[in-house]
């Protein structure tokens, strides 16, 4: 069904209108200090996985077993090397 210009503009206005003295129900409004404490921990443990991968390099280029490297990520030798072992080059 056609509609005319002088209708589309009047309810343009009227969504306008509606848009400008729309209030947000105060007792529907969600606090995100939860959502920010995910994203902090989330950097956070982003962190501390750059900094085991770059201990993982440094001690295999020490001369450390996966095996040795696995123990103190707690797990075994073969899960860290296929964990870290692109990452880690041993000299």
């Amino acid at each position: 069904m056609p509609r005319t210009a002088d209708e589309i503009i009047s309810q343009a206005e009227e969504l306008a209108a509606r848009f400008e003295a729309y209030e947000p129900d105060p007792g529907n409004v969600q606090d995100a200090a939860a959502l920010r404490k995910i994203r902090q921990a989330f950097l956070a443990r982003a962190e501390a996985e750059r900094r085991l991968t770059k201990a993982v390099g440094i001690a295999r280029n020490e001369g450390h077993s996966w095996a040795s490297i696995g123990a103190m990520v707690g797990t075994s030798g073969e899960a860290a090397r296929q964990k870290y072992g692109h990452t880690a080059t041993k000299t």
